[in-house]
């Protein structure tokens, strides 16, 4: 059964845009499962470098179908542009296909999540500020608007939902944020157009993901964000809103555990992070300054800065051993290249104790300290090796360092953000 699971093993802005590109040239059909608008992939291509937000990354491959699953929450106007956008500027598309029991961002959500943070001043969670949260929360609670609610034919069915809906998020907005009211009306309106632009596109996922699967189809599914923001087990309560995991993928898609042959972890060479919450390795100094500017760590989505750090090797086991993968991409090996020396995290000494996982609380990250191994950096520019033998050194011993550390063969590095910038490993296991 050739389902391939791509998922990243930090907190996210791993590179698996670039990943699921790589995999998706022999690839049939690719599935989003999971997050929102929150959550973004860049893929550089001949054509220019491509920023995609929900919609997969194999859609860049014209024999590509693309499929946003149910497992994620889908904002109308965002996809409708993201469309438009990638066809004005690529003529050449994949199949794209929506599900119909996708959970939709409606415009009180990021109204909700900007409202809220501000309430929450320094304790704010530092959310994207895209609703995800809040149509999350709607989802959980029953009372979530789905695709299927747009479709025409759903208007009436539709009103029947809002008018239970919109006065308590009205309530909210009024009473305790003293902002103005949603108008029911206005939002049906929205929502019509919505649904007759997006209808042409609008399938039962589930249902054609388990046919291409006893088709024999080549299936990827592309997870977004990060295990370490996993709502379970992440670092709450700043972590997303969905499951993003591959226990999460498989939900989001619509595809049983078993039907899963690989699952590909990727992390970063170094780790970085946006927003809030707990950050063991991170970097306040000139080499974090340095990383984050070689590698243009800024948000895909909200072009906010990344906080950078050393490899965290105990979070990224952690990941590796939760979410059974099977093997690790390691990308943006070529921003260590000017360092004279390189640390790695491989564990977090807490008092007279030495964890070697992550803690559940929250409040014990302040006191963790990092225990590192310093490794010899390599000082020579790795982004034209056509083979792991001709990477140095230094740089092959930080790599099986790595793969030592997580448990995991490393079979793909990135050295760079073209898409021949990768060097394979492991041959056999890509098979």
């Amino acid at each position: 059964m050739p389902v391939a699971i791509v998922l990243g093993g930090q907190w996210g802005d791993e590179g698996k845009g670039k990943i699921t590109d790589a995999l998706a040239a022999s690839a049939d059909v690719v599935i989003r499962p999971n997050g929102s608008t929150n959550a973004g992939h860049t893929v550089v291509t001949d054509d220019g470098v491509f920023k995609l937000h929900v919609i997969p990354s194999g859609v860049l491959y014209p024999h590509c179908t693309c499929v946003i699953g149910a497992g994620v929450a889908v904002s109308p106007p965002d996809l409708l542009r993201e469309i438009a956008t990638l066809r004005e500027r690529h003529s050449r598309l994949g199949q794209l296909y929506l599900s119909d029991r996708a959970h939709v961002i409606m415009p009180y959500h990021p109204l909700l999540d900007a409202y809220e943070e501000q309430r929450r001043g320094a304790a704010g969670i530092g959310t994207t500020l895209r609703g995800n949260g809040p149509a999350f929360t709607d989802k959980v609670a029953r009372r979530g608007i789905r695709v299927a609610d747009l479709l025409p034919g759903a208007e009436a069915f539709l009103r029947q939902k809002l008018e239970i809906l919109l006065p308590e998020k009205n309530t909210l907005f009024v009473h305790l944020y003293g902002r103005e009211p949603i108008d029911l009306e206005e939002l049906l309106r929205e929502a019509r157009y919505w649904g007759e632009q997006l209808a042409p596109y609008v399938i039962a996922a589930e249902v054609f993901v388990q046919d291409a699967i006893a088709a024999g189809k080549r299936v990827i599914v592309e997870a977004a964000q990060g295990t370490m923001l996993d709502l379970d087990y992440g670092t709450y309560p700043y972590v997303t809103s969905s499951p993003p995991t591959a226990a999460g993928a498989c939900q989001g898609a619509g595809i049983a555990p078993t039907q899963v042959d690989r699952v590909v972890g990727v992390f970063k060479a170094y780790t970085t992070r946006v927003g809030a919450g707990p950050f063991p390795t991170e970097l306040h100094d000139d080499i974090g300054q340095l990383l984050r500017e070689r590698g243009r760590e800024y948000g895909t989505t909200t072009g906010r800065p990344r906080r950078v750090g050393w490899f965290d090797a105990v979070a990224a086991r952690y990941t590796a051993r939760l979410n059974g993968m099977t093997e690790a991409a390691l990308t943006k090996l070529d921003m260590l290249d000017p360092l004279p020396e390189i640390r790695i995290c491989t564990g977090y000494r807490l008092g007279n104790q030495l964890l070697s996982a992550p803690p559940a609380r929250i409040d014990l990250y302040e006191t963790i300290e990092p225990v590192y191994e310093t490794l010899p950096g390599w000082r020579s520019d790795t982004s034209h090796a056509a083979s792991f033998s001709e990477l140095p050194l230094e740089a092959r011993r930080y790599v099986e360092r790595i793969e030592e550390l997580i448990g995991v063969p490393i079979t793909m590095i990135g050295i760079g953000p073209a898409r021949r910038q990768i060097v394979w490993r492991h041959a056999e296991a890509l098979a």
